[in-house]
């Protein structure tokens, strides 16, 4: 089978392994609540018998109930494997792993334990300009340095899709001693990156592929799908379960490929020095049942999603104004398929921004979308949620948002402005980071040295980020975002008037 194809197929993939109907993890939590044992340990609640009546009220006897410490024999103390060992076993053998570790602190956990573990091999990465902000504090953690490769740039829509295999070996021959390539896919619009390819270009030169895999966690379940990460050979791959399977917030799961570059021993050092001594049962558990309903249910699930979505986007097209991004986005350089779960609306046609549609869709109908950009708004589809009903809500909440458009706010359509380039990377991200600091009006900020992470949300992109530059033109794009209803993250001062800048 051709895993490098955009779409690779999965009619050759064998009957659901037995042991995937398991969650012995879950089990084995449900078991202990169920014999009502003596609970002399954390939490203070106790099950739910010494919790606040609103709590229990908020969140159901159940889940105090199951909300048990670690170190518990026969869950995850005790003969190997454990019930949780055991759950972990089974999440590597869904995703085609070599081994998997639950997190519980997001996958922002997983980026930083991936780059502790690559900081055992030497401080040059090179790294994907428009990563997670959780990548750049792994960064500062581990004392990375990173040489930055840029994605393609949208022009027209003003977004990120990824990095191509030709630009990334161009980065790593400019960084001979790099110890390893971190890139993004997909990204939060549905476009996938050739990882087949970026892998190729990253394991001639010896070097492990590090994939942010945190909105594809369900590509490897279903058909008409593009491949996941790891059956496209990456090293070591970021799966973000609750975004799209239904683990609960804040849980995910980190992949070691079969063959990887990466040290198995150093890679479980890494994971638990980031992790929390008291992890929470709830979210491993949920993350037990999500990788079962994953393996068991996922394909019958997605059979019945990606037609209804299909639908809704041609739905979509009919409304005045509005467009959807779909497989055409595979024409762009940088992108070698796409997720079809994301739905991206194209709104430029509109005459207003994406913040404004997402602002309407809100106040008129109560919906809420996943992102919006200046162009864009993004909704995005769990594997398993009635995707035909939801649709339904969302396209009608759409035809009133742009109906709304056409009676209140006609005009001249609003500029869409990209955002500049980025500015040099004059100091490492640890040492900006440490470095003698302080804060500055952001008028002033051009031309001074980032000590923290800027991101005028939209498009999301990181703007700055600790050791570059600042441009005049930076400024005010963040600016003209704000005044445009945009956020912006990262910056001590939520109100953005001051920045913080190293000391020069």
């Amino acid at each position: 089978m051709d895993r490098s194809s955009p779409t690779a197929a999965r009619s050759t993939r064998p009957d659901v392994d037995p042991e995937q109907r398991e969650a012995p993890y879950l089990d084995a939590l449900v078991e202990y609540a169920a014999r009502e044992p003596g609970r002399f340990h954390v939490p203070g609640h106790k099950g739910g018998a010494g919790a606040d009546v609103a709590m229990v009220e908020a969140l159901g006897a159940t889940a105090l109930e199951h909300d048990i410490p670690a170190l518990i024999e026969g869950i995850d103390a005790g003969p190997e494997p454990t019930p949780f060992t055991r759950a972990q076993q089974l999440a590597a053998s869904a995703w085609g792993a070599g081994r998997s570790w639950f997190l519980i602190n997001g996958a922002s956990q997983g980026n930083h334990a991936a780059c502790l573990a690559l900081r055992h091999y030497g401080r040059h990465v090179v790294v994907q300009r428009n990563v997670h902000s959780s990548t750049v504090d792994g960064m500062v953690m581990g004392g990375l340095e990173p040489t930055f490769v840029a994605p393609v740039l949208d022009t027209e829509l003003g977004i990120a899709h990824c990095v191509t295999a030709d630009d990334l070996g161009r980065a790593l021959d400019a960084t001979p001693d790099a110890v390893g390539a971190m890139v993004v896919s997909p990204t939060y619009f549905g476009a996938v990156a050739d990882i087949a390819a970026l892998a190729e270009v990253a394991h001639a030169r010896g070097l492990p592929l590090v994939v942010d895999e945190a909105w594809g966690a369900h590509l490897r379940f279903g058909e008409g799908l593009p491949a996941s990460a790891l059956e496209c050979g990456a090293d070591l791959v970021l799966s973000s379960v609750h975004k799209l399977i239904g683990s609960l917030t804040q849980s995910a799961i980190l992949h070691l490929g079969t063959e990887s570059r990466v040290d198995e021993q150093v890679l479980d050092r890494s994971v638990t020095l980031v992790e929390s001594t008291s992890p929470s049962a709830l979210l491993a558990g949920s993350l037990d049942a999500a990788r079962r309903h994953a393996a068991v249910n996922g394909p019958a699930l997605l059979a019945e999603t990606l037609p209804a979505l299909a639908r809704t986007r041609a739905e979509i097209r009919d409304i005045p104004g509005l467009d959807v991004l779909d497989e055409g986005l595979t024409e762009q350089p940088g992108v070698h398929a796409y997720d079809p779960l994301r739905l991206a609306v194209d709104v430029r046609g509109t005459g207003v921004t994406g913040l404004r549609m997402a602002a309407l869709l809100r106040e008129l109908d109560d919906i809420n979308v996943e992102l919006a950009s200046d162009t864009v708004i993004v909704a995005v589809f769990g594997i398993g949620e009635p995707a035909a009903d939801s649709a339904a809500r969302l396209v009608a909440g759409l035809r009133h948002a742009v109906a709304a458009v056409g009676e209140h706010e006609q005009g001249a359509p609003e500029r869409f402005a990209p955002p500049p380039p980025w500015g040099p990377l004059e100091l490492s991200p640890r040492e900006a980071f440490f470095a003698a600091q302080e804060a500055v009006p952001l008028g002033s900020a051009a031309g001074r040295i980032a000590a923290e992470s800027l991101a005028a949300y939209p498009p999301g992109v990181p703007n700055v980020l600790p050791g570059e530059r600042i441009s005049v033109e930076t400024v005010e794009f963040i600016r003209d975002t704000l005044s445009h209803g945009g956020a912006l993250r990262g910056a001590v001062d939520r109100t953005l008037e001051t920045v913080r800048v190293v000391v020069e």
